[in-house]
């Protein structure tokens, strides 16, 4: 048996819908800017044709299921929301065709992507990594996740209300890169292994939450997602 200095972190894991088996997560990665109009009020358009996806992770260890209460971070006069699909990898897979993407996929989730929006702003503004406003403790809200072994989602509503009130609204067939295309991209770069969660990125409709907030949401056929937002620590 090893011997540690101090005792290591508990593996990160959600619950599975069905199952008392739980998901395991490996890495957590998102997509940046995946639908136009939520890169459009952020101030940076995508043109396809010539701009590549791009990503950025968060550590296993920011993971919060749905239903938690989170305090408002540190460090932030700014904490946004963005409501996403998530797709759950449930095998290996490199340098994967869009044809293959599917053979990788175990199921959804409905995430939120809680950002420290002016640490992301000065960082982006600056050439900086986004560690900051993105990677964060508690940032990476999830649902259960939802077995659909090989199922390629390409149409599915996108809601989320602050307080009630509807605040994002859309589909993810607006995706600008969609889940096949995105597997098939980051299997260029990485080894894919069961256990890691892709956020897809978030419609347009982003915007900030104080304490005392109640955040809903939900991606149709999947999931329902909800999130209080405590006081500050």
């Amino acid at each position: 048996m090893t011997a540690y200095l101090f005792t290591p972190p508990e593996i990160a894991s959600l619950s599975v819908r069905g199952t008392s088996q739980r998901f395991a997560v490996n890495r957590i990665f998102c997509v940046g800017r995946n639908y136009h109009a939520h890169a459009a009020e952020m101030g940076r358009s995508v043109d396809k044709s010539v701009d590549p996806a791009f990503y950025f992770t968060k550590s296993p260890q920011t993971l919060v299921p749905s239903g938690a209460t989170v305090p408002y971070p540190p460090g932030t006069q700014n904490y946004h929301y963005e409501m996403e699909l998530v797709v759950a990898i449930g095998s290996a897979g490199f340098r994967l065709s869009q044809e293959q993407a599917h053979q990788v996929i175990y199921g959804y989730a409905s995430g939120l992507d809680m950002t420290r929006r002016d640490l992301q702003l000065f960082a982006r503004d600056k050439g900086r990594p986004w560690d900051l406003g993105k990677d964060f403790e508690q940032s990476a809200i999830c649902s259960e996740i939802v077995p659909m072994p090989g199922v390629v989602l390409e149409q599915a509503g996108i809601a989320m209300e602050v307080n009630g009130v509807t605040r994002q609204n859309s589909n993810i067939d607006k995706l600008i890169w969609n889940v096949r295309e995105i597997i098939a991209d980051l299997s260029r770069f990485y080894h894919l292994q069961a256990g890691d969660l892709i956020y897809t990125g978030t419609p347009e409709g982003v915007g900030a939450v104080v304490p005392g907030d109640r955040i809903t949401g939900r991606v149709e056929g999947v999931a329902e997602i909800a999130l209080t937002i405590g006081p500050a620590e």
